[in-house]
Order: C-alpha cells, then structure tokens, then sequence
C-alpha cells in the first residue's frame, strides 16, 4: 500500500500500552511519524486541514480518563483527520470510543476512522499480558490499509462507532497505590506522575484528591517499591476473572 508522508500519533498513555498499540498502526500508514504525548503537553498543538492524526487513549471503566478529555482540549484540529483509538486491556471499551470521537469533533477535527485497540490491563497484568503482539501487528497492516483506502475516496462518511449518549457513569476506585519499605526515594514516580499527585519532597506518598490510578508511578519504579492495596487487587482479580483466558480482536470501524 501507498503510505502517507507523514502521520502524527497522540496519546496518553501512563503505562506505554496505548503508545505501543497506536504506534503500530502508525507505521503501517505514514513514511514519517511523530509522536505528541499529552502527558507532557503544555500548550495549544495545532493541525491543519491536510493533517492526519492517530489519537489514543486508554479506556477506564468505559470511559476515556477525565486528565485525557481536559488534554484533548489543547488539540487544534483546523479540518484536520482523526483515526481515533481507544485501548483496552480485555474487558470492554463501552462508551469510550464515541466519547473520544465526540472530544476530537469539538476541537475541529474530522473523523476518518475509528478503533478498539487490545493492550495488556494496566492493574491486572497478566489480563491481555504481552499485547499489542505479533499478531495484533499483523492486523494492524489490514487496519492501515483499508483507512488508506478508504481516505482516498472523494466524500467519505465519519464511521458509526458503538456507545451511547449519556455517556455511562463511572467513579474511580477510592484507592491510591501504596508504597513499600523498599522505596528509595529516587523520585521518578514523582517526576513521572502526570497528575502531579506525588509530591517530590515525599515520594512515599500520595495525594488521593489528585491521583487518577494511571498506574504510571507503579509501572515506572525501579525497586517495585508501589503497588495497590491488596483488598483493591483482589476485587480486581474476581471482576477480571471472566475475560483473563478470552482473547479480544481489535475492532475497525470505518
């Protein structure tokens, strides 16, 4: 297939799974591709109408993250396509991909494609373990070309993706990750936190007002020094239990 020049990926992505996913179906589509993390995104990013750009998020609960939402307002669009991704680890990407949709709509892009991309569970690990795999790589050159494909056509249609409006209702885990005797202070957790609720004086803590479990500060430890509690753990083993053995497709919608 004929790929773009150019293709811009923007993500949030605490634990590196929606990276990786979107990623890889970037490089079946663009010569050259950029990445924008919104983690680290402190102003407007502006596209214009000959752009095209691969959005990803992860799913919490069948939501996309309120931080992600509040990010996506820095997006410019100016015409610009969207393929929109939203990423889950297994259980189920619910109302997600329509909220993803309806965000990008609002800052001025036009949506070309969406998907429902699988990655390894960001509390859960061995839930969807080792995904995006060689195998979802595969499919992802079929993704790429039938959104090649079908951009190419004069008058193409925004696809239908599934979700309702209202969108579900979701609270977060009244949970924060709890630190471990083996902490050593080096402050990564902190200096990676997205939501700044480590503080840098204190690594050992966290605040639970600000913390949006992204998981981000367990997943970068170097000592394995954070963890969630273990009562959180077990409720999240039984709720995942019924998908761990189930292997989940990715979803096109076009």
């Amino acid at each position: 297939m004929n790929k773009m020049e150019h293709i811009t990926v923007v993500y949030f992505s605490p634990t590196g799974g929606t990276r990786k996913a979107c990623l890889n179906l970037a490089m079946e589509m663009g010569k050259k591709v950029k990445d924008v993390d919104l983690c680290s995104l402190e102003g407007e990013y502006s596209f214009g109408s000959e752009d095209t750009v691969i959005v990803g998020v992860p799913v919490f609960g069948g939501r996309i993250p309120g931080y992600a939402a509040e990010k996506l307002t820095y997006l410019k669009g100016g015409g610009a396509v969207a393929l929109t991704a939203a990423v889950y680890g297994n259980r189920a990407f619910e109302d997600a991909l329509l909220e993803l949709d309806d965000c990008l709509k609002a800052q001025g892009f036009r949506i070309g494609a969406g998907t429902a991309l699988l990655a390894e569970h960001s509390m859960v690990r061995d839930v969807a373990a080792g995904r995006p795999d060689n195998q979802d790589r595969k499919e992802m050159a079929d993704f790429g070309a039938r959104i090649l494909e079908k951009l190419e056509e004069e008058g193409w249609q925004e696809p239908q993706v599934p979700g309702n409006r209202p969108y579900r209702d979701w609270k977060q885990m009244p949970v924060i990750p709890l630190t471990n005797a083996s902490c050593i202070s080096c402050g990564l957790c902190a200096a990676r936190c997205p939501v700044q609720a480590i503080p840098v004086s204190n690594p050992s803590s966290t605040d639970q007002a600000r913390c949006i479990l992204c998981m981000r500060c367990i997943s970068v430890c170097p000592v394995k020094a954070r963890s969630l509690p273990e009562q959180a753990c077990a409720m999240l083993e039984q709720k995942l239990s019924p998908v761990r053995d189930i292997r989940r497709e990715n979803e096109l919608f076009l």
